[in-house]
């Protein structure tokens, strides 16, 4: 599994002679993180140390059966800490438990030559969120838009997967209209009126998935995983194991991470996985582009010209001064003085056309004042894993190709990009 960025720390202060259930309390928190897939846990025995009794406790050779402090370290997905502290602290009745924010910048098995013919179960997500077919679409809309997660597994009574929920079957098949995926942004009184939204429609999951689901094998490659991708255009894929059961997820970004985990140790190394494919064959050039001083409703315009999502500021010599997503737009504009813009947000997030062409109101705000800059770049002659690397450094979807004077010339994508790292036929 692999584990990357953004984490939380948990430290347990515990004593050597707390026991839960007849068992020393640091292995039943061990056995606890291990069964629920935490990422890793360590315990640590101290030489020394007092506590909320006061007492000091000491392993000099005058006190060996004294009661030793125990510390006990987790790290992991912020997500997943904040679904097990319950548990943790149920069965920590006294001690110390802090948490605090680590950025990972490793956490994987060691380095292989091959990386993409390991299994997919040594690098899937094992902790899965899942709904069920009964579940309110209410409850859905919490997980997507509050807890952030990007997509809902439909299981049965039998943990099968039975068909998935993503932010954009939200929208299509309710009376939603705003983007899904940008949940920070989203305010208690804005979630409150989708909750009513969806809560009078009366819609549970099983009206709500998209069904078949393709689901891959625990056993299977990461090679094969990212092919199947590639060719149906997805981003994630849930694991099932002999019995059809869901038993993990694998996503684009988890493959990437791990591909460039495995990158050579040195630089006199040969990159991994040399396919001879080059940037310029695998980036699209039909990039929507603007200039700093468009306004918004051009900036619209060229969004929806290709549903690409994104528009690339350029001056007038094709310098790329920034980038412009449209959840930058949902950051930056001032919405409440048209609030015809997360339709029209809503229906570039679909893909589906609005009834009617709707034009923004003439509110005076240009492209440099909602870009993102410097916007990153990678240059037409670069490799595939130098722009691996920089899309996975700065944690970046797409990035602009520019040639040797520095002029746009393209977009590379993550979908692109595992695409030409996986082996030519």
């Amino acid at each position: 599994m692999q584990l990357q960025g953004k984490a939380m720390r948990v430290t347990i202060y515990i004593g050597e002679s707390d026991h839960h259930q007849g068992k020393a309390l640091y292995m039943a928190l061990l056995q606890l993180l291990k069964q629920e897939g935490a990422s890793g846990a360590t315990v640590q025995r101290g030489l020394a140390g007092f506590g909320a009794n006061s007492r000091i406790h000491t392993a000099s050779i005058v006190d060996l059966s004294t009661d030793l402090p125990i510390r006990l370290e987790w790290v992991d997905r912020p997500e997943l800490v904040e679904r097990l502290l319950p548990q943790v602290q149920a069965i920590v009745d006294g001690g110390l438990i802090t948490v605090e924010e680590v950025s990972v910048l490793q956490y994987a098995p060691g380095r292989r030559p091959d990386p993409l013919t390991q299994p997919i179960q040594d690098v899937m997500r094992r902790v899965v969120i899942t709904v069920t077919p009964q579940t309110p679409a209410a409850d859905i809309v919490v997980l997507l838009l509050r807890r952030g997660y990007r997509s809902l597994p439909v299981v049965d009574d039998q943990n099968r997967p039975q068909g998935i929920i993503t932010g954009g079957d939200l929208v299509r098949r309710t009376e939603l209209s705003a983007r899904l995926d940008l949940h920070p942004q989203l305010s208690a009184g804005d979630l409150q009126e989708q909750l009513s939204s969806v809560g009078d429609q009366g819609l549970t999951a099983e009206k709500l998935m998209t069904m078949p689901l393709i689901t891959l094998p625990d056993t299977a490659s990461l090679g094969q995983a990212a092919a199947e991708m590639s060719t149906r255009e997805l981003k994630r894929l849930p694991v099932v194991n002999d019995q059809d059961q869901l038993v993990g997820w694998i996503s684009r970004v988890d493959i990437l991470r791990t591909i460039h985990h495995h990158r050579p140790a040195s630089e006199g190394e040969p990159a991994a996985r040399p396919t001879g494919v080059s940037i310029a064959e695998l980036m699209y050039r039909d990039v929507p582009t603007v200039s700093p001083d468009t306004e918004l409703e051009g900036i619209l315009v060229a969004l929806e010209k290709n549903r690409r999502r994104r528009a690339v500021v350029i001056d007038g010599d094709r310098q790329v001064l920034g980038i412009i997503t449209d959840g930058d737009l949902l950051r930056r504009t001032q919405k409440e003085a048209h609030p015809s813009l997360l339709a029209r947000l809503g229906a570039l997030f679909t893909g589906q056309p609005l009834p009617a062409p709707i034009t923004l109101p003439d509110v005076h705000q240009s492209a440099a004042d909602l870009m993102t800059a410097p916007a990153a770049t990678i240059s037409l002659d670069s490799t595939l894993t130098e722009a691996l690397h920089l899309m996975l450094d700065l944690g970046i979807k797409r990035l602009p190709v520019v040639d040797q004077e520095g002029r746009l010339v393209g977009l590379l994508g993550r979908a692109t990009l595992l695409r030409g790292l996986l082996p030519q036929e």
